[in-house]
């Protein structure tokens, strides 16, 4: 199995864990000039992008410790963008997750860093 269809399998498995959770998947890889985000979920009434996140081990850092200050921008830009072509009479309450795999073990984090529009 190649990188991406990888990638793939576990945004697949993020989602099925998240709709699980009540929550709808709207988009999957949204990309736009500026990234990439890898899930948009509709939660009630709140909007979720969701950062999908693998690693074998933990010796390079946990999935989530990948989710840098400069991941985290990206996704803010991106989510504008997508705010833009998809929400255009209000923006809807917004959360930032992510769904780290880490080996076996899957690891959830609503809400694991914020950015207000």
């Amino acid at each position: 199995m190649n990188k991406r269809e990888l990638g793939s399998s576990y945004e697949e498995q993020a989602a099925t864990f998240l709709r699980t959770r009540g929550m709808k998947i709207l988009h999957r890889n949204f990309r736009c000039y500026l990234g990439e985000i890898d899930l948009v979920a509709q939660d009630e009434d709140t909007l979720v992008f969701v950062e999908v996140k693998y690693r074998f081990s933990d010796r390079y850092g946990w999935g989530e410790a990948h989710v840098n200050k400069k991941k985290q921008q990206t996704i803010y830009r991106v989510a504008e963008v997508y705010l833009n072509r998809y929400s255009r009479d209000r923006i809807p309450p917004c959360r930032f997750d992510v769904v780290a795999f880490d080996g076996d073990r899957v690891r959830y984090f609503p809400n694991a860093f914020e950015r207000s529009f």
